[in-house]
């Protein structure tokens, strides 16, 4: 983390003024001091402090820290207000980078933002895929539809193998992984509530 230029007037400190407002302003709609704000998120007193008056340059991990600590996705603290079309076009879908995904597979945005209740994915992964190594385990509940291909969704080490039109819902909180160890790539249809980006 570095400090920031109270008078550098740049987009860069404009907006770290905007994620402080947020942080400070979900806070306290949360009931929280900042001591209480800092223990939830692992982040010292000082640090969420600085960052909530934008007189400092949080890293990433920082942000997602307290992003957490509020019981909100990292989406949310840095997403644009705005009211966004509840209509999202083939061709406008945003791609979601940084999920653990290996070389060849996507993760595309269906929901509008990830402001609501639920976040929906349009996933592709390619044959060989395999996030074992990296099991995922957070809040809420995940439901995935198969639309073509394969996809094997470990659960606690259950392997429960899906083909087209086949479902799964399960608890988030179950260390959860996907392999596919078919011939062709895998294309399904992923709901989590709440939104974990």
């Amino acid at each position: 983390m570095t400090a920031a230029s109270e008078a550098d007037g740049t987009p860069g400190a404009s907006m770290l003024h905007v994620i402080g407002g947020k942080i400070r302003a979900l806070r306290k709609e949360r009931g929280l001091t900042v001591e209480r704000l800092g223990e939830v998120s692992g982040v010292s007193t000082g640090i969420v402090s600085q960052v909530e008056r934008g007189k400092a340059n949080p890293s990433f991990s920082t942000l997602v820290q307290i992003a957490h600590g509020l019981g909100i996705s990292i989406a949310q603290l840095i997403e644009e207000d705005g009211h966004r079309a509840p209509v999202v076009r083939k061709h406008e879908r945003r791609r979601i980078d940084g999920h653990g995904l290996a070389d060849g597979g996507s993760y595309e945005l269906l929901t509008p933002d990830l402001n609501g209740a639920l976040e929906a994915t349009w996933v592709e992964t390619p044959p060989g895929y395999d996030s074992s190594e990296t099991p995922y385990r957070h809040n809420g509940e995940e439901f995935g539809l198969i639309l073509s291909g394969a996809k094997d969704v470990y659960l606690d080490g259950v392997r429960h193998h899906l083909e087209a039109g086949d479902s799964i819902r399960y608890a988030s909180t179950i260390p959860h992984w996907y392999v596919n160890s078919g011939d062709e790539t895998c294309v399904a249809v992923w709901v989590i509530t709440p939104p974990t980006w």
